[in-house]
């Protein structure tokens, strides 16, 4: 059986040096055990690593040298040699004054200061990580469809649903015609009244929502076009996908579940598909944000007697 995330990277590019520790993060979940030992060892300690050969690597970190070479393929590069000199740059990079790639857990007896410059810290880095690994064509190709869209149907789940309600408020403020539907049923049954030209929007970090995935499928065998936004682009939701957007996450705790940080990296995608789609649409999309704008204005303005 093929890898789907191997599949989905198998055509880019390499990543660039700053970008390989924002790949080990968002891929590692999905994959094995001793490719994550060596995802793990890369993202640590690029200077360290970049300085062993393929057999040193799998000797560091208990695996073998098809694994290493395993992992270089899947985090996006042709064979070990390539990911030894995006190693070298990554720890140029790091050594250049920039802040390390990955920071302490949040502890339970932490200074409230210390939390706030933890949370601080890794919100900026999980941003990073997302809008370095976002791929810029499918995010094109799903803002052109979205533009033209008869509909733009959009489903979450738990977390994921309040990013779908806000990137539907942000499209209905732009005279579009936008749902986002937390109900997994009537999520479905409006699924099964679009069509093409129609748009749906799947948001899951971990790519295997079933309350998620289900209308989307309806929606992509209703003709519909359909995205992805997920942690995971090798998850089942990619299967009826059209066009995928990857979200990044810092690591998860015990005191820092996944859903914050998958939040805050789902904002940054959604945000950056409604400015596209507002671009591609200004003629309309201005004059709806300047209306939306004055109907509201009364309700700012204090209240005279």
């Amino acid at each position: 059986m093929t890898n789907p995330v191997k599949e989905i990277f198998s055509g880019e590019a390499p990543p660039a040096p700053a970008a390989l520790a924002a790949k080990v993060r968002t891929l590692a979940p999905s994959m094995t055990r001793s490719m994550q030992r060596v995802a793990e060892a890369v993202a640590e300690d690029p200077a360290g690593c970049a300085a062993l050969t393929v057999t040193g690597l799998a000797e560091l970190t208990g695996t073998s040298e098809a694994t290493v070479v395993r992992t270089a393929r899947l985090l996006g590069y042709p064979g070990y040699r390539d990911l030894r000199l995006a190693l070298a740059g990554l720890a140029a990079h790091q050594q250049s004054g920039r802040a390390p790639a990955v920071t302490a857990d949040i502890a339970v007896d932490d200074p409230i200061a210390d939390v706030v410059t933890k949370l601080a810290y890794d919100e900026q880095q999980t941003l990073a990580d997302t809008a370095a690994g976002l791929d810029t064509v499918q995010l094109g190709a799903a803002v052109a469809a979205a533009a033209t869209a008869r509909r733009i149907d959009i489903y979450g789940v738990g977390a994921s649903s309040l990013v779908g309600m806000d990137l539907a408020q942000k499209l209905l403020r732009i005279g579009l015609i936008a749902h986002a539907h937390c109900d997994p049923h009537l999520a479905v049954t409006n699924a099964v009244q679009l069509r093409s030209g129609d748009v749906a929007i799947a948001i899951t970090h971990s790519g295997s929502t079933g309350d998620v995935i289900e209308p989307l499928r309806v929606a992509f065998d209703r003709g519909a076009t359909t995205v992805a936004i997920t942690g995971r682009p090798g998850g089942p939701v990619s299967q009826y996908a059209d066009h995928v957007l990857t979200t990044s996450t810092a690591r998860e705790s015990e005191l820092r579940p996944a859903a914050m940080s998958s939040r805050t990296s789902q904002l940054l995608v959604v945000d950056c598909l409604f400015i596209g789609v507002a671009q591609r649409t200004y003629e309309t999309a201005a004059p709806a944000l300047s209306a939306s704008y004055e109907a509201l204005a009364h309700r700012h303005s204090p209240r005279t007697r």
